[in-house]
């Protein structure tokens, strides 16, 4: 099944600023630019502008996602990945980044990638208020239920016990 595009209305704030464009065929994220350059020392957080705001159709949103290039080779992420861009906004799209890198500084220059911009049809939903929920196979397990993980499953070091060996909140709430 062939899907049609859906149109999306943009408007650059900068008047230079490439429109944001996919990669590869098939890519799921077009790339947002910077419009600013920014240095980020080791922690250190900025909201970098991109120079467009859109106008998406009811009934989608975009979502701001990290460049799995740039955390993998400069440690950076996203502070509240992703970032949701509701229908209904029309200011600039801002990027939160964090540089998460111990040691090196990170350097953005004008037009520098920064984050995928991923449009999504959404549904809207009607909550009703219940005295219990019904029952499912997973019930109410939740962070790493499943396992699949050496730190998870307590496989590392010769340790069997299970658990990462950090403290849980859940622990110490029952004292043990």
């Amino acid at each position: 099944m062939t899907r049609h595009p859906v149109d999306v209305l943009i408007r650059r704030i900068d008047p230079d600023v490439p429109i944001p464009a996919y990669g590869h065929p098939g890519d799921a994220g077009a790339d947002l630019v910077t419009t600013e350059g920014a240095e980020l020392a080791p922690g250190e957080r900025a909201v970098l502008p991109t120079g467009v705001s859109i106008a998406l159709p009811d009934g989608y949103a975009a979502f701001v996602h990290p460049r799995s290039g740039l955390a993998a080779r400069c440690g950076v992420a996203l502070v509240n990945a992703p970032g949701t861009v509701d229908a209904g906004y029309r200011g600039e799209i801002k990027v939160i980044v964090v540089n998460l890198d111990p040691r090196e500084t990170v350097r953005f220059e004008r037009f520098d990638r920064i984050a995928q911009l991923v449009v999504q049809q959404v549904e809207k939903v009607r909550f009703h208020e219940v005295a219990e929920l019904p029952g499912s196979a997973r019930a109410e397990g939740g962070f790493g239920s499943t396992g699949g993980h050496a730190a998870v499953d307590g496989v590392r070091g010769g340790n069997t016990q299970g658990g990462n060996s950090y403290a849980s909140v859940v622990s110490d709430r029952e004292g043990q």
